[in-house]
């Protein structure tokens, strides 16, 4: 081994050491506000301020998003040093939605999989979990319509937003002949649509099997060499299965944004977003009028969706996203002038914007 790197080795060792010692003295810090905080373990603000802050300051080569996720673990073994969280999502383990929630709490937690959304919103009201992980809308796909409806009558508070690129894989039992001797291919029904025309391209005769969750295809392609399934890496990971072919998505920019769901509201952070939902009165032109005081105070829109109100009358809500946080003074007579024009309106939340 030459001189050279024995001492860059050496140089290494001594940071890690610095590194090591000064994450420990983090980690008694953070005990001690801890204390402070009344129990209160996760401050979503807070936390979203450190990230930025470090992603700001950072010179390279380390990209941002090294920095987002080493940052988050570090954040969440110091979480568990008070109180390991428990986040609920859409299960089985191995989902998409596990991912989301390990992208936004890190690994220190306890994960709860849920058997569907109404679950997810369940275990958090009932206190069983400090927090939920629900998939609101995805880039190709469009809105998730349960999580909708349920945030129109439920007391959870919208804490946070994790937006998760989608990578779907194809995978099977490990020494498998790539694509050879596959029969069929089992995944959820989105993500078959996600996968269509690379499935047609690479295995047209090959017969496709929707399934509950793409953690269950891989679960099933498992079990017998012939099949194969569409999921992502965690689920892999968590069947013991190779992935035979990656990122097969008809749409490479595939994303999910994801919602946080808590009991508590969330204070500013600095970079905020408010989700609202609200009705208009039936008459012309009345969802102009009731937009139009953001327009006047300079808000911006970043999304609208809109869905049946499901009182059989054809009537509507509509779904909207706004820059700013809803205690801002500057957002605050805004959307008291939007509350005055509709015919009902809800806050759902103020939280930072994903990092």
């Amino acid at each position: 081994m030459s001189e050279q790197l024995l001492t860059l080795r050496g140089r290494i060792d001594a940071i890690d050491d610095e590194v090591l010692r000064l994450l420990n003295e983090r980690a008694r810090l953070a005990q001690e506000i801890g204390h402070l905080k009344n129990g209160i373990v996760y401050k979503p603000e807070r936390e979203a301020q450190v990230v930025r802050r470090m992603q700001d300051n950072n010179a390279g080569p380390l990209p941002a998003e090294s920095i987002s996720v080493l940052y988050k673990e570090i954040m969440s073994a110091c979480r568990a040093l008070e109180q390991p969280l428990t986040i609920a999502y859409l299960g089985p383990s191995g989902t998409f939605s596990e991912a989301a929630a390990v992208k936004h709490f890190g690994h220190a937690t306890h994960g709860l999989a849920c058997p569907s959304i109404d679950e997810v919103f369940r275990a958090v009201e009932r206190g069983e979990a400090h927090y939920g992980v629900a998939p609101v809308e995805n880039s190709s796909e469009g809105a998730v319509n349960r999580t909708l409806d349920l945030l129109l009558n439920t007391s959870l508070r919208v804490c946070g937003e994790v937006m998760l690129r989608v990578r779907q894989h194809l995978m099977r039992q490990p020494g498998a002949d790539v694509l050879n001797g596959i029969t069929r291919v089992y995944s959820h029904a989105q993500s078959l649509g996600q996968c269509h025309e690379w499935l047609n391209r690479h295995l047209p005769a090959v017969e496709t099997v929707p399934v509950a969750s793409n953690s269950e295809a891989a679960r099933l392609a498992g079990e017998d060499a012939a099949t194969a399934a569409i999921a992502g890496e965690l689920a892999a990971e968590h069947h013991g299965l190779a992935i035979v072919a990656r990122d097969i998505e008809d749409e490479p920019g595939n994303t999910t944004r994801f919602l946080v769901l808590g009991r508590e509201d969330t204070a500013p952070s600095g970079r905020d977003k408010t989700s609202l939902v609200l009705s208009t009165r039936n008459r012309p032109g009345s969802l102009l009028e009731l937009l139009t005081p953001l327009a006047a105070h300079g808000i911006g829109l970043t999304r609208l969706e809109s869905r049946p109100a499901r009182n059989g009358a054809w009537e509507y809500v509509f779904y909207i996203d706004i820059e700013g946080h809803a205690a801002d003074p500057a957002i605050q007579p805004a959307l008291a002038e939007v509350e005055a024009r509709s015919a009902f309106m809800k806050v759902l939340g103020a939280y930072p914007v994903a990092v």
